[in-house]
């Protein structure tokens, strides 16, 4: 645990950034032809690819004995004590068709615990990056969690379920309850940039179900050196590979937390 401090992120940030370079590149004469289909509504390039070939093909040298959980495959190794985990390009969806709005995230697990976290937006530059015990950041200033502490003023993060629909009535009814009582509902397309919007205290709560754990890994970790909470739906902490997360700038944690309960829980 010694080797994760600031130094060690910066090394960190360095291979993260040469992703989002060649995933700035690409964009510029990025072809739909080039779109293949994991599932429905799940979509993935040569960029997503090479972009997750780029970050491990690095990330190995920095901690040669870790494992590997990667979205697109690359290399899949989750038995080691130190682990990446890895989304090359969260936010495919956006990409692919042109809006604003998608990143490369990195964390490192440590004894299943994360404890370091980047997610790096490519249009606008911004890099959020934190380590355990070290606080969070963006672009070298850093970041807090909003102070709101009644749950209708705050500004609500989610994502739209687009290949599991199991449980879509629950997710109306919390969507409902928040379009009534809070002053709105956004949907970036990036579970990442969520957690780190709220991270920033630029918004005070993200949900969603049938996440994975490269989807929100690097995001929570910085979301918590932000002074924010991440649970489950139940209010436990099996929300990294639980597929269910309640994330929030701590103040308003259990108001919310009883609206997802009541409706997913019953």
């Amino acid at each position: 645990m010694e080797l994760i401090n600031k130094v060690f992120c910066d090394k960190v940030k360095l291979i993260v950034n040469e992703a989002v370079s060649f995933i700035r590149n690409e964009r510029l004469n990025f072809n739909q032809s080039a779109v293949e289909y994991k599932g429905t509504n799940d979509l993935v390039s040569y960029v997503d690819k090479t972009a997750e070939r780029i970050l491990v093909d690095k990330l190995i040298l920095l901690i040669p004995e870790a494992g590997f959980i990667t979205e697109e495959n690359t290399l899949s190794i989750n038995d080691k004590d130190y682990c990446w985990i890895i989304d090359p390009l969260d936010g495919t969806t956006n990409f692919i068709h042109g809006l604003n709005c998608f990143c490369v995230s990195v964390a490192l697990m440590y004894k299943n615990e994360v404890v370091l976290g980047v997610v790096h937006e490519v249009v606008s530059d911004e890099c959020f990056y934190a380590w355990k015990d070290g606080g969070a950041y963006c672009n070298n200033n850093k970041i807090t969690v909003s102070s709101i502490a009644d749950f209708n003023q705050s500004l609500v993060a989610t994502g739209f379920p687009y290949t599991n629909y199991s449980r879509m009535e629950a997710y109306m009814r919390v969507f409902d309850y928040c379009m009534r009582n809070t002053h709105g509902l956004r949907r970036l397309g990036s579970a990442a940039m969520d957690l780190v919007y709220v991270a920033a205290g630029r918004m005070d709560a993200f949900y969603e179900y049938g996440l994975n754990a490269w989807d929100i890994a690097a995001g929570c970790i910085i979301l918590k050196e932000a002074g924010g909470e991440v649970s489950d739906f139940s209010g436990e902490e099996n929300y990294l590979f639980g597929r269910e997360i309640l994330a929030t700038n701590k103040n308003i944690h259990q108001s919310f937390l009883t609206v997802i309960s009541k409706e997913f829980n019953q």
